[in-house]
């Protein structure tokens, strides 16, 4: 199992919005609006990268209001 964190700029106002949509994807653990660089913040988890990749850029990315995300795979050293 494969979990990262995605962190996702919005366009203005759109944070919630983007927050709730991205929430109800399968393998999303949990999503938060934030305050500071980033607008929302993800937790998500997949069986390989790759599929944790093609949720990205498949169903995350496509979400409408976003504008860039930043993928962080954890790593346990």
């Amino acid at each position: 199992m494969v979990q990262a964190y995605i962190l996702i700029q919005t366009e203005v106002g759109k944070a919630s919005t983007v927050a709730e949509t991205i929430s109800k994807i399968p393998g999303v653990l949990q999503a938060e609006d934030v305050t500071g660089p980033y607008d929302v913040i993800v937790r998500a988890q997949a069986d390989t990268v790759d599929e944790l990749g093609r949720m990205v850029v498949a169903k995350v990315q496509q979400v409408d209001g976003i504008t860039r995300t930043l993928t962080c795979p954890v790593v346990h050293l």
